[in-house]
């Protein structure tokens, strides 16, 4: 069975609960100091709400500083599939984008912020059960 990614929304139902920076910072050389301030302050603030600690990360604009796996044992979530879907108001358009890219452990890159990338995604998951892939959390496509 082929499997791939798609944004989680709660533990309880067996998500992943991660960090995403506190105000959407991009890494750069220089604000280091500031973005790994914010994963501290989010990894306190999700830890305390959750009770568990956070170990994963997708950094904003997908910039990232590899020491930071070790300085702050966490672990980056990245992208294969990014549709774009912050910049199209067409739900068509974002779907076939994702679904003409899909393949086996495949990330998908998708915003809940936007009503058109909600949508999308809910037929994206449909779809994709039609043509028999199986979604799970990053943890198991990193790490099998």
């Amino acid at each position: 069975m082929r499997s791939f990614v798609m944004p989680n929304l709660t533990q309880a139902e067996g998500h992943l609960i991660g960090n995403h920076t506190y105000s959407h910072i991009q890494l750069t050389k220089k604000n280091r100091k500031k973005f790994k301030e914010e994963l501290v302050r989010i990894n306190e603030v999700l830890e305390e709400i959750t009770g568990v600690e956070v170990e994963y990360v997708r950094p904003p604009y997908g910039s990232w500083d590899k020491s930071f796996e070790a300085e702050l044992n966490m672990i980056p979530v990245l992208w294969t599939i990014d549709p774009l879907d912050w910049c199209s108001s067409n739900v068509g358009c974002i779907t076939d984008r994702i679904v003409k890219k899909a393949g086996e452990n495949e990330i998908i890159l998708m915003h809940d912020y936007y009503d058109t990338s909600v949508t999308a995604a809910l037929k994206v998951v449909d779809e994709l059960l039609k043509e028999g892939y199986m979604f799970v959390t990053a943890e198991e496509i990193l790490f099998e």
